[in-house]
């Protein structure tokens, strides 16, 4: 059902008046205090690689999966952000300590052109090698879709491909979000264009990457402009997806028959400064969203100051539960998963210095 532009207004007009921290009995929205070891099932958060002697001046953007042996991040890395330099690298996780990163692919195209490398996304389907998705190109309005597989959980990469085109233009695969196997094996990638407005789609294949169907876009760029969706599962073939907007607020899709179809965009109760979110169905039946409560051009903190993690029991009503990062600087960019053992991990850009690792225990989030 489409939204009228005055009710859009409205709800956006209340996400903001919510960024304020105040009590309870005022109506506004308390964030705790930044989370530390053993409080409310926050259990370790590290750096991935230390500061001192970094391999590159900047990173952004991490992924993460787990593999039978354990974690496996990536991010992007160069000079800074849209640099010709930037390469994907990648880091393994032994249960004990992360490796030293390692960069295994760039945007080289011949020995006289060489376009950034973006957004890596990393998926390990069901009984399917571990998938690397990322972009080459020189702008997100004109990047494209590339994939990488390992069969040693990281270690080593087969060569780069890429996707191929689709409906829209270039496929791009997952665009940052990871996507989810769906039961009869295929996998549905959260997608977003840039070129024609902000645009979120969805691209499913049935053979591990080598063919692909398009669906949506899903809204016209101009009452949402939203990009980088990220899946949520509800029983009997329901779904969300929670997208980053240009509107202040994080905007939300419904689909009732297991992806194939999707509601009108709208707004949800939280603010969204214009940053990238991720989250994950938990296995108890609970969402889990990563993001920034916070919007552009306010009092401290604003913008990617603040990095937050909320919970929900219906995607509707999000609590907010844990405050991991409230200072200068930016803490953005989130990738979180559920491992085997029922832990939550969390990656995000640290000060596009570092890539930082957050373990939760949601059994001990209230």
């Amino acid at each position: 059902m489409r939204i009228h532009q005055t009710l859009t207004i409205a709800a956006i007009t209340m996400v903001l008046a919510s960024c304020a921290v105040a009590a309870p009995e005022q109506g506004k929205v308390v964030i705790p205090d930044v989370a530390g070891q053993g409080q409310n099932g926050y259990i370790t958060g590290e750096l991935i690689y230390c500061l001192d002697n970094r391999q590159t001046p900047q990173c952004h953007a991490s992924t993460i999966a787990e593999t039978k042996s354990g974690l496996v991040a990536a991010w992007f890395g160069g000079k800074h952000e849209r640099n010709p330099d930037v390469g994907i690298w990648v880091s393994c996780h032994n249960g004990k300590k992360w490796s030293k990163p390692v960069q295994v692919t760039t945007g080289i195209q011949s020995p006289e052109k060489r376009y950034p490398c973006w957004n890596p996304v990393l998926f390990k389907p069901k009984s399917a090698p571990l998938m690397l998705f990322y972009k080459v190109g020189p702008s997100p309005s004109r990047w494209w879709g590339m994939l990488m597989t390992s069969d040693d959980d990281g270690k080593t990469w087969s060569k780069p491909r890429k996707l191929g085109k689709g409906p829209l233009g270039h496929l791009i695969g997952p665009v940052k979000n990871k996507p989810i196997q769906l039961d009869d094996g295929s996998i549905l990638c959260p997608s977003s264009t840039e070129h024609d407005g902000w645009r979120v789609h969805f691209e499913l294949t049935r053979d591990l990457g080598r063919t692909w169907r398009t669906i949506g876009p899903i809204n016209d760029g101009k009452e949402f402009g939203v990009i980088q969706p990220s899946i949520l599962t509800f029983p009997d073939g329901k779904m969300q997806v929670l997208c980053r907007s240009r509107q202040s607020v994080i905007a939300q899709s419904w689909s009732n028959d297991g992806g194939k179809t999707w509601s009108k965009m709208t707004a949800t109760k939280l603010p969204n400064p214009n940053a990238g979110t991720d989250a994950v169905t938990l296995k108890d039946g609970r969402q889990l969203l990563v993001y920034n409560h916070t919007v552009k051009n306010s009092p401290f903190p604003s913008g990617r100051n603040m990095l937050n993690v909320a919970i929900s029991r219906d995607g509707l009503d999000f609590k907010q539960v844990l405050t991991l990062e409230r200072a200068k600087g930016e803490f953005s960019y989130p990738a979180v998963i559920q491992t085997s053992d029922g832990k939550v991990h969390i990656t995000y850009t640290y000060n596009r210095r570092s890539v930082k690792h957050v373990v939760l225990n949601p059994v001990e989030i209230e």
